[in-house]
Order: structure tokens, then sequence, then C-alpha cells
């Protein structure tokens, strides 16, 4: 990914209506769209409606990209809103809208429900409830790998090459109180930790609550009923997948611990180190 003219190239670029004068961006602001998932639907929306609402960028749940707006020039994304002390966030901001259907309600056994009606699958479209201080409570859709690798990309991009950016925040941040996104299940610390090249918190706290295997012949073999095992960045059902290891496998176990009452492995796969759910492990041997 690159810039030209300040239109990222390989990208669709659909113009919005709603477009102000010349700013230099300092952060990112990353929303939800909060609307139904078709692809399209969002993005469509914010290039031309009444609400004067745009934004620099459309990330679809396919990792697909469309930009809006350059980002050397204002788009109203954030509203009310401040970062830092410093008020009037579209005036300095570029904004990322993620298609996710937002919070969403209880509709029956085993869905959920947006606010405009369509339903969902608990089960099927990875939805958990969560409260946090932050966000309330809610039902939360989870970001699918194809669409964190797209933010994440974008974002590297957008670093790379806008010397002037600084930080990574939500709209939840910037406006709190009166927005609720980026939902609970996205990764924010990890993402700005990747791109701003700080420490992990996820990573730290794993390492801190959990103890290192001093047996260099501890292996387990994975025992998932013939499906694979998702071996994940961190040791929780967040969207952090990092590969799907084979049943039968056998692997290092490198730490244990036990988060939210269940039981984690660190393990090694496929040159990459993560954690698994032990329960879907069984110790063996290794010679």
């Amino acid at each position: 990914m690159h810039f030209k003219d300040h239109i990222l190239q390989g990208a669709p670029y659909q113009q919005a209506l709603w477009m102000g004068g010349e700013i230099t961006p300092t952060i990112v602001v990353l929303h939800d769209t909060a609307s139904p998932l078709q692809p399209g639907n969002a993005a469509a929306y914010l290039a031309d409606n009444q609400a004067k609402v745009s934004v620099h960028f459309v990330v679809e749940r396919d990792g697909t990209i469309t930009q809006q707006v350059p980002v050397n020039r204002r788009a109203n994304h954030a509203g009310q809103s401040s970062f830092n002390g410093r008020s009037g966030c579209n005036g300095f901001s570029i904004g990322i809208e993620i298609v996710n259907p937002g919070r969403m309600t209880r509709a029956g056994a085993g869905k959920a429900k947006g606010w405009w009606g369509e339903t969902f699958s608990i089960e099927d479209m990875g939805v958990e409830e969560i409260t946090t201080a932050e966000h309330g409570h809610g039902l939360w859709m989870g970001y699918p790998q194809a669409q964190l690798a797209a933010v994440f990309g974008l974002l590297g991009a957008l670093f790379a090459e806008v010397t002037t950016l600084s930080d990574i925040t939500t709209h939840w941040y910037v406006s709190p109180g009166r927005k609720v996104d980026t939902n609970p299940l996205f990764p924010l610390e990890a993402m700005r930790a990747k791109i701003l090249g700080r420490d992990d918190p996820a990573d730290l706290m794993a390492e801190g609550s959990s103890i290192p295997e001093n047996d260099p012949t501890a292996y387990v073999e994975i025992d998932a009923g013939g499906d694979t095992l998702n071996m994940r960045r961190w040791p929780s059902f967040n969207p952090n997948v990092l590969v799907a290891i084979p049943d039968g496998t056998a692997v290092p176990v490198l730490r244990r611990g036990v988060f939210d009452n269940r039981a984690w492995l660190k393990v090694r796969y496929a040159g990459q180190e993560g954690w698994v759910v032990a329960r879907y492990t069984a110790a063996v041997c290794i010679a």
C-alpha cells in the first residue's frame, strides 16, 4: 500500500459528498459503522447522505478498503470530540470506519439484533455478551481476520507515509459517554503496539500471569476430535488467531497459565508461538 496525492493506490476511491478543507492529521480515529454487513452498504451511505457525515476509509469484513476523502482533507467522522485536551478531532485526524453492527441486543434464543432490526446467530457470527466501563453492556460481534489484517495494513501504510501521525485512538475514547465504537472485541492496544512500536500489554499480561515450562521434552498432542485447534496470539477468544493446528499434531509446550478460569498452553507450531486451550490437548512423551 502507498499513497499518491493523498489517495491510497490500489484501493477504490469513492469521493464523499461532505469534504472539508486541508488538514494536518496527527491521529487516526477508528470507528464501527453500526450498520448492516452487506458489502458496500456503509460505504454508499458515508459517501452520500444528508447527515453531513463522511470518513476517509471504509474497511469491509472481507478486507476490502474504500477511500472516500484524501488524507489531507477534513472528513466529518468524529463529531463532538477531543483528544489529549485538543477539541474538534475532525480537524486533525484520519477516520477509518470498520464494518460492524456495533452494540446489539438479544433477540430470542441464540440471536442478536442490530439497531435496524436484522438478527444474527450468536454462535455463527462470533457474538459475545460483554460489559465494560467504556462501552456499557451489550452483545458485540467479533472482527474477521481478513478485516483486522486490512486495518493493520492500512494503519501501517498511513504511519509510513503520513509523517505527522503520532497515535491511534477510537471513537469511544475521543467522545466518551457518547460513542461506544470500536467495540470491546477490537484488539486496540495490540494494534497500537504493533504500529507504534510499543510493548503489547496483552503479551505482557500473558507472560506475567503464566509460568515457563522448564522441561524441554514437554509436548502435547492436539486432541480436537478430528478438527483443527486455533493457536492464538494471546490466551483469549478475541479475534487473534495465528494458525489452525491439525488434530493429532505434537507441539512443544513453552508456558502454562490460567486465564478467565480456563487453562491455556503456550506452544510452538509452524515457526510461530501462540496459545491453545489446554483441554483440547493430551500429554505425549517425546523421546
